[in-house]
């Protein structure tokens, strides 16, 4: 996505020294405060590359650095605020504007809260895993065919982190690398969207609503003749009101509702289309919010005449929200919520840190992405993992197969028949010690839903809610990572093998 009406110049990519940064009623900043800790933790060369990708280099007015644009969207996640304390909290906090490389304090706004739904459109979701990844592992991430080719120069995780191998090592130690190391643990979670929760009447009262708002806008364009609507509006809303207010929803109470409403839309559509017919450019009278709602309502419609004349609650692709049409219903048969409405997320745990594999707001099967994962294993640490550690739906036949041929144990019970000196209490126990070791992975979706905010997108786009999936996984990834170096910090190296 290149944004050809901005462009950017690269400032001094130098980082600014904690005593540098001048604050105009004296005093120094705290070179052990969390924002200056991050801002080391953060690899700003790599992010600005990953900014210049969305900008023209020829046209246009200056864009904001890489490190504002970037440091704002974080920050707003790190701390959990809506667009406007964002920028009221960069306003009043020297750190956070050193953060975002700020030589001097200003009690000015940087920018204007909507800029922030700018930013995070420059940061796509594919562009984030790569920066998680850099932050994660320390490295720059590679491309498939440089990872291919330099196999031998990526360590497989430690404790204390992934580092380079020396040219000088034994080629003893050279072949005991190339062999499978470390742990992959893997899941899937749901990060559901801000949508109210949907039912078929009140999508259908809400497209009839907009399409007598898209009426009355028109209606003061064209001759008046005859009546504004084929119908009373007065008689729509009451019929609406009927069911929605009440307390039985019986299956005769709800199929007659929707096909008033479905009648409605019908006329409203037609006299719609009348209208527009006499106007012309009738679409620069409509508000942007209403020309988005007018583009979707006749995919609804479609939708829920298709179920209502087959008697069924189900069809492709199905909409579940005017104002994000991209959300969809996603089945998982957990309780209390067995049905939750969202973006699919496939996560996957490598020595404490959480990495993105697949976000998309259809429902998949996260299973057939096992190879996938392993695979992108290989590319970041030189090797295949020793283990794959996790649950039932990973474990079929040709995820099993695949792991045999690489060397990797999958967990759960093996097929076939035991092998010789394998008892079923052998068996069982390293069943039991692989499922505890996977509740790491069901530990960090805990944490990224309870205290990170995936538990609930407030972004509206498609692009701008994933990067905001993304980059809650990026914070909850840095707090972990500044957790490991407080416990060294105070002398506990010990207890850092617990956040792994």
């Amino acid at each position: 996505m290149v944004l050809g009406w901005l462009m950017y110049y690269k400032d001094d990519r130098n980082q600014l020294g904690i005593d540098e940064f001048f604050l105009p009623f004296g005093g120094k900043l705290n070179k052990n405060n969390r924002w200056v800790r991050t801002a080391e933790i953060m690899p700003w060369d790599y992010i600005e590359e990953v900014y210049l990708e969305s900008m023209s280099q020829e046209t246009g007015r200056a864009a904001f650095p890489a490190r504002i644009a970037y440091g704002a969207i974080y920050v707003k996640e790190q701390e959990e605020l809506t667009d406007e304390e964002t920028v009221e909290a960069i306003t009043e906090n020297p750190y956070i504007q050193y953060f975002l490389g700020l030589k001097e304090f200003r009690d000015e706004p940087l920018f204007n809260a909507s800029m922030m739904v700018h930013f995070r459109k420059r940061f796509p979701v594919e562009a984030l895993a790569k920066i998680n990844e850099y932050i994660c592992t320390g490295k720059r991430p590679q491309d498939e065919c440089e990872a291919d080719r330099s196999e031998d120069d990526n360590e497989p995780p430690k404790s204390g982190g992934v580092g380079k191998p020396n040219k000088n090592t034994s080629k003893k130690k050279q072949e005991r690398r190339k062999k499978n190391r470390g742990k992959l643990l893997m899941d899937a979670t749901v990060a559901p969207a801000d949508i109210k929760y949907p039912t078929d009447i009140d999508l259908l009262n809400k497209s009839r609503e907009h399409l007598e708002t898209a009426v009355d806008i028109l209606w003061k364009e064209v001759p008046h003749k005859g009546h504004k609507l084929p119908y009373s509006a007065k008689k729509a809303r009451k019929s609406y009101l009927a069911l929605a207010k009440s307390k039985r929803w019986t299956k005769a109470k709800c199929r007659k509702a929707i096909s008033e409403q479905l009648r409605y839309i019908e006329l409203a559509t037609a006299q719609l289309k009348k209208y527009e017919a006499q106007v012309p450019f009738h679409d620069e009278l409509y508000p942007r919010w209403l020309r988005d709602r007018l583009n979707v309502i006749p995919v609804v419609y479609a939708q829920q005449k298709e179920m209502y004349e087959n008697g069924t609650h189900q069809c492709d692709d199905r909409i579940v929200s005017l104002q994000q049409p991209h959300v969809r219903p996603i089945n998982r048969g957990k309780r209390p919520n067995p049905t939750e409405f969202g973006q699919k997320l496939h996560l996957s745990v490598v020595d404490g840190y959480t990495y993105l594999e697949r976000s998309s707001w259809n429902n998949f099967n996260e299973g057939n992405d096992l190879i996938s994962t392993a695979e992108n294993y290989r590319h970041k640490f030189g090797c295949y993992p020793v283990a794959i550690l996790a649950d039932r739906i990973y474990q079929t036949r040709k995820n099993r197969s695949y792991c045999t041929q690489h060397g990797i144990r999958l967990s759960g019970p093996p097929l076939g028949r035991r092998k010789a000196g394998e008892t079923d209490a052998k068996v069982q126990r390293q069943i039991y010690r692989d499922a505890c070791e996977r509740n790491a992975v069901e530990g960090r979706n805990g944490n990224a839903k309870r205290r990170w905010g995936l538990d609930l997108i407030m972004s509206k786009l498609d692009e701008t809610a994933k990067t905001e999936a993304a980059l809650n996984i990026i914070v909850m990834n840095v707090a972990h990572r500044l957790m490991r170096w407080l416990l060294r910090l105070f002398g506990f190296p010990r207890l850092v093998l617990v956040f792994q």
